[in-house]
C-alpha cells in the first residue's frame, strides 16, 4: 500500500507565501505522477497542478505565476510553493501520485488565508 502524507498548510495573510510537502511512503514516486489539487467548502475539487513522471508541468490557469510545483524523487517528496497567497486560495489541499493504473491520495493539508 503506497501513503501519501502533506504538510505544510497553515493560516497565512493575504500576499504571503506557503510551502506545502507531499511525502510518498514506496520508491514508485519516480516513475509516478505527481498531482496537487484543492477542494473549497462548497465547492469541487479542483486539479491546482501536475508534473509529470518525464518532467512535464501543467498549472490550472488561477496559480499560473504565482505557483510552483517540483520534486525530489531522491526524497520521494513533492512539493508546492505557493506565493502571492489571496483568500480565494483557501482550501484544503491534496496531493496524489498517479500512472495509468493506479492512483494514491494523500489526507490533505488545510490552508487559510486572511488576515
Amino acid at each position: 500500500q503506497v501513503q501519501l502524507v502533506e504538510s505544510g498548510g497553515g493560516l497565512v495573510q493575504p500576499g504571503g507565501s506557503l510551502r506545502l510537502s507531499c511525502a510518498v511512503s514506496r520508491s514508485i514516486f519516480s516513475i509516478y505522477n505527481l498531482g496537487w489539487y484543492r477542494q473549497a467548502p462548497g465547492k469541487q475539487r479542483e486539479q491546482v497542478a501536475v508534473f509529470t513522471s518525464n518532467g512535464r508541468i501543467t498549472y490550472a490557469d488561477f496559480v499560473k505565476g504565482r505557483f510552483t510545483v517540483s520534486r525530489d524523487n531522491a526524497k520521494n517528496t513533492g512539493y508546492l510553493q505557493m506565493n502571492s497567497l489571496k483568500p480565494e486560495d483557501t482550501a484544503v489541499y491534496y496531493c496524489n501520485t498517479f500512472n495509468s493504473w493506479n492512483t494514491y491520495w494523500g489526507q490533505g493539508t488545510q490552508v487559510t488565508v486572511s488576515s
